[in-house]
């Protein structure tokens, strides 16, 4: 089996389906719109659960409550459909292509230190400001930095600003955005929290300057593939070696889809480059 040939570099078919989303941005926005409605149609008087999974400043001091500076992010404005439409887009039509370019695995932990950092920094400011009891819900931290990292990434290319129908340079946006964060963090009363846009704005652009990486925040590797005992190569039997081969290449593959291109080992790097040769021959 050629290099190309397997799943990873298979483009995804076009289509409805009802499987479970394939990537973490699908994955995310689809927690969103679940929760969402589940606070509609279950909540819809007082929005409990909205009210549950939101985090105040004075979680900031409670332990067994901080779970909310994830949670927070998961939910949006019950009253207004715009806040989590907006958000959503964002993340839908931006964060693939970061996902893509970083793995899902690396992608989800940018996106949930995004959201820890953002509702911290939001919380102590709140406590100073002596308004322990505010609620802060919503995604826009996170998607600002998922918005900042594209920016950083594809600086030249053309997007459309929604809803305006005009094409505009990518770096264009990310210099509205920051300016716009921080027009909106000097505005005395408002209900948008910039200052926690302006906290994944920061660390998208921290992250990509000194590349940083989160592989360090484990997940318990969820039972990814390729991290048991490698396959041995057995020089005297051409079959089993190029099977093994084979293995080591479809564990190596998995391992960018999963982290990312920069995950890979100088070793890795060279049994690809190894197979890549293998295959040419044999085409040829």
């Amino acid at each position: 089996m050629g290099i190309y040939d397997r799943d990873y570099y298979r483009e995804q078919q076009p289509g409805f389906s009802l499987r479970a989303p394939s990537t973490i941005v699908g994955t995310i926005i689809a927690i969103n719109v679940v929760v969402f409605l589940a606070n509609g149609l279950l909540t819809p008087k007082d929005s409990q659960i909205a009210n549950i999974l939101s985090v105040r400043g004075s979680t900031l001091f409670q332990p067994w409550m901080w779970w909310q500076f994830v949670t927070y992010g998961f939910v949006h404005d019950p009253s207004s459909l715009t806040h989590i439409l907006f958000n959503m887009l964002q993340l839908w039509f931006l964060g693939r292509s970061v996902e893509e370019y970083y793995g899902r695995w690396e992608f989800l932990r940018i996106y949930l230190v995004m959201l820890v950092l953002g509702s911290v920094a939001w919380a102590a400011g709140s406590m100073l400001s002596g308004v322990p009891n505010v609620q802060l819900l919503g995604a826009s931290g996170a998607v600002s930095g998922v918005v900042m990292l594209f920016v950083l990434h594809n600086p030249h290319a053309t997007l459309i600003l929604f809803p305006i129908p005009i094409p505009i340079k990518a770096w264009v946006i990310g210099v509205l955005l920051v300016v716009g964060n921080i027009y909106g963090a000097t505005l005395q009363e408002s209900n948008v929290a910039f200052g926690v846009h302006l906290v994944g704005i920061g660390f998208a652009f921290l992250y990509v300057r000194n590349r940083w990486s989160l592989r360090w925040l484990s997940f318990g590797n969820f039972g990814l593939p390729g991290r048991g005992r490698r396959p041995k190569l057995r020089i005297h039997d051409p079959g089993r070696k190029e099977e093994a081969l084979s293995k080591e290449v479809d564990r190596i593959l998995e391992k960018i889809h999963q982290e990312g291109e920069d995950s890979l080992t100088r070793k890795e790097r060279r049994t690809l480059e190894s197979a890549s040769r293998e295959y040419q021959k044999k085409r040829q």
